[in-house]
């Protein structure tokens, strides 16, 4: 019996024997699972004080996000280090990628302002050459409006609220008493006291006595036309910057950050500090996380098209260039223009204002410094050509600069969509076997990967969206509206082609196309003509006399004067601008 017992006995023994090697062995493991490797990644990622990581793994933890069964090298202090250090790292790794963007944006902003001003620089020392060299008496009162003239035009270039049209109208107002005392009545100011008064009845009457023609609104539709395109190019890079800071800084939910740290640190809890996550869980919670940012991505689209389209618009054929540098063009035409009917602005301004010479009315000038009788392209002093072309070196730079621009924001148009790809690929995942799926060490993720917006995440397994971020809701807005409100100020973009010009100021009646050579000019077979002045196809006249729209109502109106050469329009004003402007901006029509 005894022996019968005794194997009962040895089997108990051995039992408990088992049992003491398996508990010895369980301790022994746990020793030896140590927190080591999870220290130094707390560490050197710089997660929070290294106090707070353990020795060694504890049994008895309480976490609230990476839970799991058996020890863990995690506690609660922890978890709240890893919540703030998974912000962190997610929005510097957003900031990594948007950086490009936001740099190619800003750069080029910076960039095409320069032009801007260069381009004004340029065409306000190109007026100014004309006043001092051709107008001389004009020319020291003159310059203080020039200057407020391309001031106003730099502002507006620069997103202020001025008004081009507002601006070129109140240039030629400030111009007018100084051309009636100057050019069309030399001495009338030495010979009588000019006032105040007086020559604010000139400013206040110059639209009504319309004494330089059509040339001011024709100056002022070209520039706001070609100067719009400009200012909005440079309101919407600055929109964009607004876009991009705002996504650079977007706050994440509470579900999504304990998402993240599942993501990138509950693996480490285990002492798994070099295990990646899987591709698919990875753009789960990305895309989670980033609902509201992937919302942005229509109107980004958009936004980027029409970026593309006003770039284009700028830039098709050269309307910015020519439009500034057509300025000069214009003033020395309404100059001529005013001192061909200078006998019927004088008496228009007499009986408006009581200014006299004490002269007949019907008396010319006696000493214009531009003869008024015939005058010709060939007889414009040296002084009235242009200074010196654009400098060809800028002109390449320009023509880089669009086309380097173009080129980079085609890669960026899917930014928005493309964003949560881009945070989880490379070294931050893995795509063969063995990676985390946020609650163990798998071969391959198993859930349904999701899209893109909030309305996919329905379905996200990981991350519970319950409502969009309020702050890209409204960028989402403002983007829209930005978006719509420069389709309704431009709505030629989304017809045009790549190289059509908008907003070139060319209006109804225009011969942009004739020169000298065309033999547009008065050809002196007896037909009065008269600059600007001679009827269009519709048997609407082109321009207004001094005076009002009927010359014959005013008996001082002096005898038509034949005009040769002096009616062409301001943009292509003399021979020479077509000759130097395709010169000077030739290289571009190759680079594009």
């Amino acid at each position: 019996m005894s022996r019968g017992i005794c194997p009962r006995v040895n089997s108990c023994g051995a039992f408990w024997i088992l049992s003491a090697v398996v508990f010895a062995v369980t301790v022994i493991d746990v020793d030896a699972y140590s927190c080591h490797e999870v220290r130094t990644a707390f560490q050197l990622r710089q997660v929070g004080p290294l106090h707070r990581v353990p020795e060694i793994p504890g049994t008895d933890v309480d976490l609230l996000v990476c839970k799991h069964q058996g020890p863990s090298c995690c506690t609660r202090k922890m978890e709240e280090s890893y919540q703030l250090a998974v912000r962190r790292e997610t929005l510097h790794n957003i900031q990594s990628y948007s950086y490009e963007l936001e740099h190619l944006i800003s750069g080029h902003s910076d960039a095409f302002q320069d032009m801007f001003q260069y381009l004004l620089s340029f065409s306000q020392g190109h007026l100014s050459s004309l006043l001092e060299g051709t107008y001389t008496s004009l020319s020291r009162h003159a310059l203080p409006h020039v200057n407020q003239l391309f001031s106003s035009l730099s502002l507006y270039l620069r997103g202020a609220n001025v008004s081009v049209e507002a601006s070129v109208h109140q240039f030629f107002n400030n111009l007018f008493p100084l051309v009636y005392t100057r050019l069309i009545n030399p001495g009338i100011e030495g010979s009588m006291m000019m006032g105040n008064e007086m020559g604010d009845c000139l400013r206040m009457i110059r639209q009504d006595v319309n004494p330089f023609g059509p040339h001011p609104t024709v100056m002022a539709q070209e520039l706001a036309g070609a100067l719009g395109a400009g200012r909005q190019l440079g309101l919407a890079l600055e929109e964009g910057l607004e876009v991009m800071n705002a996504t650079e800084h977007v706050s994440m939910s509470k579900e999504c950050v304990k998402s993240l740290v599942k993501m990138v640190y509950c693996s480490h809890c285990r002492g798994l500090t070099l295990i990646k996550p899987c591709v698919g869980y990875c753009l789960n919670v990305m895309r989670g996380c980033l609902a509201s940012v992937s919302e942005l991505d229509q109107p980004w689209r958009r936004y980027t098209s029409l970026l593309e389209q006003l770039t284009h618009a700028m830039a098709g054929h050269h309307s910015l260039e020519l439009a500034l540098l057509g300025v000069r063009g214009h003033v020395n035409e309404a100059l001529l223009y005013a001192q061909l009917h200078g006998p019927l602005i004088t008496a228009t301004v007499d009986k408006v204002c009581g200014l006299s010479t004490g002269e007949p009315t019907s008396i010319r000038p006696t000493s214009p410094e531009v003869t008024t009788s015939s005058v010709t392209s060939s007889s414009l002093p040296p002084s009235a050509a242009p200074s010196q072309p654009l400098p060809e070196q800028w002109m390449k730079q320009l023509a880089h600069l669009r086309r380097e621009f173009l080129l980079y924001l085609q890669r960026y148009k899917s930014f928005f969509a493309a964003l949560p790809e881009m945070l989880c690929e490379g070294e931050n995942v893995v795509d063969d076997s063995t990676c985390w799926s946020g609650d163990n060490v798998v071969e391959s993720y198993t859930g349904r990967v999701v899209g893109n917006g909030l309305h996919a995440q329905r379905q996200n397994p990981e991350v519970k969206v319950r409502s969009p971020n309020p702050t890209l809701a409204e960028v989402k807005e403002r983007l829209e509206r930005f978006n719509q409100e420069t389709q309704e100020r431009f709505p030629k973009l989304g017809q045009m082609e790549a190289w059509d010009e908008l907003g070139s100021g060319e209006i109804e009646g225009s011969t942009t196309d004739c020169d000298d050579e065309d033999g547009c000019q008065a050809s002196g077979d007896g037909q009065d003509q008269t600059s600007h002045t001679e009827a269009s196809s519709e048997g609407k006249p082109v321009g207004r006399l001094p005076g009002g729209d009927n010359p014959h109502v005013n008996p001082s109106k002096p005898p038509s004067v034949k005009v040769i050469g002096g009616s062409a329009p301001a943009s292509w004003a003399r021979p020479w601008s077509l000759a130097l402007l395709f010169t000077a901006l030739g290289l571009q029509w190759t680079l594009f």
